[in-house]
C-alpha cells in the first residue's frame, strides 16, 4: 500500500534536510557552492536552534572563506557564536578569516578567545603565532608556536613557523632542527626550504642555501623572498653576475625586500 500523501511529504522533507546536512558538512567533496546551498537551507529551515544552527553557520563560515569573502565569512563565525558562545571552532576561524584580511590585532585577539575556551587547542596557538609573524612580533611567535607543537607535534606547519621565527630571532642550530623536522615529516613546500636557506645563509653556509632558496623556486618561482636569499648566497660566493639577476627579480616582484632582510639580520 502506498503511503498517504502526508506521509510522502514528510519524507521527502526528512530527506531534503539530511541532504542539506551532508552538503553542509561537506561530504563528498561538495564544491564550495553547494556547502553554501545545503548550509543555508538548514539555516533557513531554523530547526534545533541549541546545536545545528551553530555549526551551520560555522560551516558556511568556512565556505566563504575558503571562496575569499571574508566579510560574509565573518558575519557567519558572529552568528555561530551568538547562539553558542562555548563553541570554540569559530573563534579560531574568525581569526582566520581576519588574518587572511590583514586585521591582525582582531585575528590575536579572536585566537586567544578560542585558546580561553580551549587551552588545549594547538592549531589555534599556531594560527595566533602566524597572525604575530605578520606583526613582526618574533619573540611571541615563538612561544605560540613552542605552545602549539607541544599540544600537537604533527601540526607541519608550527615546525615551519618556529624555524622561521628562531632564525630571524638568532636561535640558529634550533631553528635548523625545527626546518629538518618540517622536512622529514613531508613538509616538501616552498616555505619550509625557504626558511631553511635563510637559516643557512645565516649561518655562513651559502651553498646549503643556494640549494634550498632553488628547491622552493622550483615549487614557487615568484617566491621574492628565496629569489633574494639565494642572490644574497650567490654574492657572497663571488657569482655576481646571477646573484644580481635574483636580487633584481625579488625586487621587481616585492618593493622593500631589502628592508625585509635587514630586519632578518642578513646585509
Amino acid at each position: 500500500m502506498l503511503g498517504s500523501p502526508a506521509t510522502a511529504q514528510a519524507a521527502k522533507q526528512k530527506d531534503s534536510y539530511v541532504k542539506s546536512i551532508e552538503l553542509c558538512n561537506g561530504a563528498g567533496h561538495a564544491s564550495l557552492e553547494s556547502r553554501i546551498e545545503g548550509c543555508t537551507a538548514l539555516i533557513g529551515a531554523g530547526q534545533d536552534m541549541t546545536s545545528a544552527l551553530p555549526i551551520a553557520y560555522n560551516n558556511r563560515g568556512n565556505a566563504y572563506a575558503a571562496r575569499g569573502d571574508y566579510d560574509r565569512a565573518i558575519e557567519d563565525f558572529d552568528q555561530s557564536i551568538k547562539l553558542n558562545r562555548t563553541y570554540t571552532k569559530p573563534y579560531n576561524n574568525r581569526g582566520v578569516a581576519y588574518l587572511r584580511k590583514g586585521n591582525y590585532d582582531l585575528a590575536i585577539e579572536a585566537f586567544g578567545e578560542a585558546i580561553k575556551l580551549n587551552p588545549r587547542y594547538g592549531e589555534a596557538f599556531a594560527n595566533r603565532a602566524e597572525a604575530h609573524l605578520k606583526k613582526q612580533e618574533y619573540d611571541r611567535a615563538a612561544q605560540d608556536y613552542d605552545e602549539a607543537i607541544r599540544l600537537d607535534p604533527n601540526l607541519e606547519a608550527a615546525w615551519n613557523g618556529r624555524c622561521w621565527s628562531r632564525a630571524v630571532l638568532g636561535e640558529l642550530q634550533n631553528a635548523l632542527d625545527d626546518c629538518n623536522k618540517a622536512l622529514q615529516g613531508g613538509s616538501n613546500n616552498a616555505a619550509t626550504y625557504d626558511s631553511r636557506g635563510l637559516v643557512y645563509l645565516k649561518l655562513g653556509q651559502f651553498g646549503a642555501a643556494v640549494a634550498d632558496y632553488s628547491s622552493a623556486l622550483r615549487i614557487d618561482p615568484s617566491l621574492a623572498s628565496a629569489l633574494y636569499g639565494r642572490g644574497l648566497a650567490k654574492r657572497k660566493m663571488g657569482n655576481q653576475a646571477d646573484s644580481d639577476a635574483d636580487v633584481s627579480a625579488a625586487r621587481t616582484i616585492r618593493a622593500g625586500i631589502d628592508d625585509d632582510f635587514v630586519r632578518y639580520g642578513v646585509r
